[in-house]
């Protein structure tokens, strides 16, 4: 009896460093036209950066972020970092040598959130041989991550939410229950934006 051969369609292997797992994003093109449309994804919004602020608090981690993704980059728009009552850049800087809020798209485990449409939480990083040799490991230091995918209402998964620790955390069910519930929220929050802009749109002009 012959057993169904797993396929994994996004595994990429570099034999000079360790077994990298890059997700294939075929919605990408469809998503970048979404963000286009809804206005984000390409500058920070201060309605971001306070909701990455309340995904720090509300699960008591060090870094949180609201990460959207196109064919070639993660754009945090949204950063909180510890100490810090603030916004922070985070990630490589730009070529023109400023801090920005860009990440490659081989850094980090949003991808995988993305393309699977479903909530991750690896409690270690360093449990998961996947994951562990992931290049924000050594870069950043993380070894724990949780993250929500923010799917609207046209179906479309336009990024995520997340948190990360330098520590490992034991996020558990109510952690994961948290992180889908605070994605949601933002989601809401995306729609009515959404709304307002479109009514602005629709208003005649007062000249």
């Amino acid at each position: 009896m012959k057993h169904p051969v797993s396929r994994v369609p996004y595994v990429s292997y570099d034999p000079t460093r360790r077994l990298l797992l890059t997700p294939e994003d075929n919605e990408a093109p469809a998503r970048v036209a979404r963000l286009r449309e809804l206005g984000i994804g390409s500058s920070p919004l201060p309605a971001f950066d306070d909701f990455a602020r309340k995904l720090a608090k509300t699960t008591d981690t060090p870094y949180a972020m609201v990460n959207f993704i196109d064919e070639r980059r993660q754009y945090f728009a949204g950063l909180y970092a510890p100490d810090m009552d603030r916004a922070v850049e985070l990630g490589p800087a730009p070529p023109s040598g400023r801090p920005g809020r860009v990440m490659a798209r081989d850094h980090g485990y949003c991808p995988h959130v993305v393309v699977r449409r479903k909530a991750l939480v690896l409690e270690d990083v360093c449990d998961y041989p996947r994951f562990a040799g992931n290049p924000v490991v050594d870069e950043i230091g993380i070894r724990s991550y949780m993250g929500a995918p923010l799917i609207d209402r046209t179906g479309m998964t336009l990024g995520t939410v997340c948190v990360v620790d330098l520590e490992p955390r034991p996020w558990g069910r109510e952690g994961l229950a948290t992180i889908k519930g605070l994605a949601a929220e933002l989601v809401e929050k995306i729609h009515q934006m959404e709304q307002e802009q479109l009514q602005r749109e629709q208003q005649p002009d007062a000249s």
